[in-house]
């Protein structure tokens, strides 16, 4: 059947009309908070048309709110963003309509997070509907953030989902944008954070408990602590405990799946039950069959190796702590504490801004070595190599891990200190950024010099660094 036209022309399709609308108010609503009343009144009448509740509409309404009231929607935002093509190439005009709706409002809820002084409350709002953002594009919420359930997502931060067409195509597919969403979903937050009286906050208990914890919260309580005494410290450092253990935990399972070294067939298996290899066992004792009695008689049993061969490994990580780095300073102060947890791997952290310090007391426990920092400042790597440089007793046994952006002032000076730790036969692993969103500029002169040194900067998502370590320390 021919789609029916006007004067030779196709007629309007009422659910395009529809979906435009939605998208017109989306727009509207972006760049200016007063609402236009036509467009108000249009949209109205497409949600309530496609079974959509109106509170949809309401910009004070949560995504948790309209969800908690219509538990029915929250598969609805699972993965809306990243639809699935169809099988016949048709399009669902209908389903794009309801999809527009539902796009429209944690769009706006999350962008659209206006101006003036934040409360603990709406602070706590904006990050559950982030959370919504994120599960829409198909991550796990706090993901895109640096918060706590994305350390591990295959493929370190890039788009995940079919191509599509883009916002403005059939379906909203944000897909192919997520690596530059997740920095500015971190930025709004840091805004959000910033407009807070946060100590004020922290000060009151309740106030404290409806903070969620995220890397722009962790930043600034790291800033402010030194302000901080009584009842708000102790607020601030159980935030920041929290925190660290969540990520630790995400953490500690790439590291443990990283570090397994090979099988050591030298020391024989331990004799015990859950390490017999029945299979071949029974293999190996075939020729001991009794057709007669149709039993097998087991001379040998056969047990399966399990240790695995590991080496003494010294790792030096060098974090640079300036304000540019706060992200990669909490990022790798944690990775730093789980590799000081395995077996045979000595783990040295050193913080550097203008000056050193060897934190390596506090390695093991993130925890302690965050509050023992300093952020801001310049930056000086000399002072910082001049304490990793005695600690590398046995070169090719050793691994440094640098990171920072390279914007340093002593530029020859500090790279002819680290190609000399390279040429000793020490792994010289430079990093520009380990933070979730894979956001951070480097210092292009210090990137061509470690690209011709044959070390280039690895620079992107912490699961980077962990495969680089992966191959040392296994």
């Amino acid at each position: 059947m021919s789609e029916p036209t006007i004067g030779g022309a196709p007629a309007p399709d009422p659910d395009e009309n529809r979906r435009q609308v939605l998208y017109w108010r989306l727009l509207a609503r972006l760049f200016d908070p007063e609402e236009q009343a036509s467009l108000e009144s249009a949209s109205l009448a497409v949600v309530e048309d496609v079974g959509l509740p109106s509170a949809l509409l309401d910009p004070q309404a949560s995504v948790d709110s309209v969800v908690q009231r219509h538990p029915e929607l929250a598969t609805e935002f699972d993965g809306l963003m990243t639809p699935e093509p169809d099988e016949d190439g048709a399009r669902d005009r209908a389903a794009e309509v309801r999809r527009a709706a539902l796009a429209s409002k944690v769009l706006l809820n999350v962008f659209a997070s206006g101006s003036g002084t934040v409360t603990a409350e709406q602070l706590a709002r904006w990050q559950s509907d982030a959370d919504w953002l994120e599960r829409a594009l198909g991550c796990r919420p706090g993901e895109l953030r640096g918060g706590r359930g994305g350390v591990d997502r295959a493929g370190g931060g890039q788009g995940v989902g079919p191509t599509g067409t883009g916002f403005g195509g059939p379906t909203p597919d944000l897909s192919r944008l997520i690596p530059e969403i997740g920095p500015e979903l971190g930025s709004i937050e840091a805004g959000l954070v910033k407009r807070m009286h946060l100590r004020e906050v922290l000060a009151d208990p309740a106030l404290a408990s409806r903070l969620t914890p995220s890397m722009s919260l962790i930043e600034q309580l790291l800033r402010d602590k030194n302000n901080l005494s009584g009842v708000a410290l102790a607020n601030a450092k159980a935030l920041i405990r929290r925190y660290v253990d969540e990520v630790t935990e995400v953490l500690r399972t790439q590291v443990e799946k990283a570090t397994v070294g090979e099988l050591d067939r030298s020391v024989p298996p331990k004799r015990v039950y859950r390490n017999l290899d029945l299979d071949r066992t029974i293999w190996k004792n075939l020729t001991n069959w009794d057709p007669e009695e149709e039993r097998l008689y087991v001379d040998r049993l056969y047990y399966r190796h399990t240790s695995r061969k590991t080496t003494p490994q010294r790792l030096i990580v060098v974090v640079d702590q300036s304000g540019s780095m706060v992200d990669s300073m909490v990022n790798c102060t944690i990775l730093a504490s789980i590799f000081a947890g395995l077996p045979k791997v000595d783990v040295h952290l050193i913080a550097y801004d203008t000056q050193a310090l060897d934190l390596t007391p506090w390695a093991h426990d993130p925890f302690e070595t965050l509050l023992r920092t300093k952020l801001g400042g310049g930056t000086d790597g000399t002072v910082a190599m001049a304490l990793a440089q005695p600690k590398i007793a046995e070169p090719r046994n050793t691994v440094v891990v640098w990171i920072s952006d390279f914007y340093e002032w002593r530029t020859d000076e500090l790279f002819e200190s680290m190609a000399a730790v390279h040429r000793s036969g020490a792994k010289f692993i430079p990093v520009g950024s380990v933070t979730s969103s894979g956001r951070g500029s480097v210092n292009p002169w210090f990137r061509e010099k470690f690209k011709d040194l044959g070390t280039p900067v690895i620079s992107g998502h912490i699961k980077k660094l962990v495969h680089e370590l992966k191959t040392f320390l296994t």
